[in-house]
């Protein structure tokens, strides 16, 4: 099983955005995850064709490729794993789809749901949102980093925090304990993604 890198980029592919043209300077940058998140409009066939293109970059820059919710895809594509939020498949039933060794995250806001989740098979949680974000409708409160530093206190697996993740706040994430920042809208958005993910490498930089 692969190293979790410390920045991960969730693709953003509503209309007009520029998918891998982000998961470049993303990769260029040092970010060692890219997560393909399909939009629910998008069909199986476009999810697959991004993914098999999403997999080639990170096989070139050494990162790691994951697939939100479509776990099909991220075993036809040759993805590295996969991950399940609340209303996709139950942690366990992914895991058993996945198999043994593939990486599989979870989402969990509290640390119940994040010790259940690891018992049932998560290799990693992504935790939030950490702050409020724009990206995803029908998200609950923000957590905070309080929020964040309760779950990194109660699993044993890294903690990728996520929502509204910029680079200054990802400094206060990874200062509470978080494995690493999960970026959508700060990256996919920016005027300059090329310049956002090196401010996010230098965060990282100086918090290592």
């Amino acid at each position: 099983m692969q190293t979790l890198g410390r920045l991960h980029l969730i693709t953003d592919t509503r209309p007009g955005r520029d998918v891998l043209g982000v998961v470049g300077h993303a990769l260029a940058a040092g970010f060692g995850v890219v997560q393909v998140r399909p939009e629910d409009a998008v069909t199986d066939r476009e999810a697959y064709d991004l993914t098999v293109r999403v997999v080639a970059l990170c096989r070139a820059a050494g990162a790691t490729c994951l697939v939100n919710d479509r776990l099909h895809i991220a075993l036809a594509a040759g993805a590295d794993g996969g991950h399940v939020g609340a209303d996709d498949l139950p942690v366990a039933a992914a895991r058993r789809v996945l198999g043994p060794r593939a990486i599989l995250g979870a989402t969990a806001r509290n640390p119940v749901s994040a010790r259940q989740a690891v018992a049932d098979g998560a290799t990693y949680l992504g935790v939030g949102p950490a702050y409020a974000t724009t990206t995803k409708t029908g998200l609950p409160d923000a957590i905070g980093p309080a929020g964040v530093r309760a779950v990194v206190e109660a699993v044993d697996v890294p903690v990728i925090a996520i929502g509204g993740v910029t680079p200054e706040r990802a400094a206060e994430l990874f200062a509470v304990g978080a494995h690493a920042v999960a970026v959508v809208g700060a990256m996919s958005g920016a005027p300059d993604p090329a310049a956002t993910a090196a401010r996010f490498a230098a965060v990282l930089a100086a918090t290592s």
